[in-house]
């Protein structure tokens, strides 16, 4: 729920309530220099804060592991430039003080506020944290650097399921940091099985993620045979098997479905619908409207799905989708490159159905998605991640500039209209047309009431910027990659500061999920598979 706007923040010049007197906040600590912030900020994992003592918050060592670094639960980050919302709509605006207390964005100013420990944010741009459409968290880094040359991704991804539960947990931590390291606060998590999607909710509630998490049916261990299948009668022999899975999934996700403060909300996650029958739709269905977070798919992957479906239940994919009702509640759909134009658009839009377009999937240089279809067919669309990268604003830039790339090859010759995207049209989609996607007001946005999901974007420094505040920062993000990140936090919970992962200790991180994926490989080494 969005928190109520007061007028106890102490400072004039509020976006919401100008002219409002400046003072100390009663259960805010008093105004205190950098350098003392950062060390609070960066404190070893289980010792105490004297800010957050100061403030009245709970000890540290009450907290989860790795969560003792985050320092004052009220501070002001003082921003060169800013993405804020008002009156609907997104702008950039220089020199903004934002106000975070106790999670919430408690105020938004281009007045100094006093009172608080600050964050000096002055060379970045500081954006709402970004909101991926399409993860697979736990997939990412087995398949990196080694299916770029044409090699499938099946088995390195079907020995995922080989590793003990710490080995997987340790390589969705090592994808789970790179995903905050990368900006991406809000992660509508596919994991491609419900084990994965267990190790998921451990790591994300140790490190206060915000994710909305689902286990894949069917799961990698049983998907291939049936979506690569010779004959439909696999597709029909499997339907007991998917059910089983469906309810697994289902009692897992009642489990965690609002906790950690809300920041785990579970959806149900079809792998795609030329591997379901109407029985396993319609419990997809019923497992969405009981858990009300929605539903999250890889839809019309292909022109094979999407041909697979009219001949087996007579209509286009996103047609057949809606005669189950996944249209009630939340919808994400990624890829959607065998989308039919023709008939699809207005069913997706008339549901508020969201397109995550993964410009990295299949790997770096793996193909182009209709981008600049979807923009022109006024379709929502968000940026996702998918496997591979999980550096998202390396894929935001990469969504613009393939969709500008599409545009100019094809635009001239297409039956269908594009519209050349740019950089506004990926960041409006990371941000609010998620959010609205996800039927929430109090993310992907900087403005008064919202979660404190904020992140903090170098656009000064080499290779990126000029030295100098640009005058349109988003234009600087087409040269701009998630080594450009400095400032990541959760519901004001600080997971990366000065660029650094802060959540946890980086490099036993890296180290133990290093090590899980070099068992993955040393597997496929000893079967032939790299020959």
């Amino acid at each position: 729920m969005t928190k109520k706007h007061d007028h106890s923040h102490g400072h004039g010049g509020c976006f919401v309530c100008d002219g409002a007197q400046s003072r100390d906040s009663e259960d805010g600590p008093k105004a205190e220099g950098r350098r003392r912030f950062i060390k609070a900020a960066l404190a070893a994992p289980l010792a105490a804060s004297p800010l957050l003592a100061s403030a009245g918050q709970r000890d540290p060592a009450s907290l989860p592991t790795g969560r003792g670094r985050l320092g004052a639960r009220s501070f002001v980050i003082e921003a060169g430039q800013a993405l804020i919302y008002q009156s609907g709509e997104l702008s950039v605006e220089r020199d903004i003080s934002i106000l975070v207390r106790d999670g919430y964005i408690e105020a938004v100013s281009q007045s100094p506020i006093r009172g608080f420990p600050k964050i000096d944010a002055r060379t970045q741009f500081v954006v709402p944290g970004f909101v991926t459409g399409h993860t697979h968290a736990c997939s990412a880094t087995p398949t990196r650097g080694i299916i770029e040359m044409g090699r499938s991704f099946a088995r390195p991804l079907e020995l995922v399921e080989t590793l003990t539960d710490d080995e997987m947990d340790a390589l969705t931590a090592f994808n789970v940091a790179e995903l905050l390291l990368g900006g991406s606060t809000t992660h509508i998590e596919m994991s491609l099985s419900l084990r994965q999607a267990q190790s998921y909710v451990r790591v994300a509630r140790k490190w206060g993620v915000r994710g909305y998490p689902g286990g894949m049916v069917p799961g990698i261990a049983r998907l291939f045979p049936i979506w690569f299948r010779a004959d439909d009668q696999a597709l029909f022999d499997s339907v007991p098997g998917t059910l089983a899975e469906i309810e697994a999934n289902l009692q897992f996700a009642r489990s965690i479905n609002g906790a950690e403060e809300g920041r785990l909300l579970p959806q149900m996650t079809p792998h795609a619908t030329d591997t379901q029958t109407p029985e396993t739709m319609q419990a997809y269905a019923a497992g969405a409207a009981e858990l009300g977070n929605g539903i999250h798919i890889h839809l019309s992957q292909s022109s094979r799905e999407t041909e697979t479906v009219k001949r087996l239940w007579g209509m286009t994919p996103a047609a057949w989708c809606g005669e189950f009702g996944f249209y009630d509640g939340p919808f994400f759909g990624a890829h959607m490159s065998g989308l039919d134009f023709a008939v699809d658009p207005p069913i997706l839009n008339a549901g508020g159905a969201v397109y995550a377009h993964c410009p990295s999937a299949g790997g770096a240089g793996g193909g182009t998605q209709p981008y600049p279809e979807a923009l022109a067919a006024g379709m929502n669309v968000n940026i996702g991640i998918d496997t591979h990268s999980n550096d998202y604003v390396e894929n935001l830039k990469l969504a613009v500039l393939y969709g500008q790339a599409r545009h100019s090859l094809i635009a001239d010759t297409s039956p269908i209209p594009l519209q050349r995207p740019s950089m506004w049209d990926a960041i409006k989609g990371a941000t609010v047309v998620a959010a609205d996607g996800l039927r929430r007001e109090d993310i992907g946005r900087i403005a008064p009431g919202a979660k404190a999901d904020l992140v903090g974007i170098d656009v000064t420094g080499p290779l990126v910027g000029t030295g100098a505040l640009p005058p349109e920062p988003l234009n600087n993000l087409l040269y701009a990659h998630g080594l450009s990140t400095k400032l990541v936090m959760t519901d004001g919970n600080i997971q990366v500061f000065d660029g650094q992962f802060v959540a946890d200790n980086f490099e036993r991180v890296a180290h133990e999920g290093g090590e899980a994926v070099r068992l993955i490989w040393s597997r496929l080494e000893s079967e032939g598979w790299f020959d």
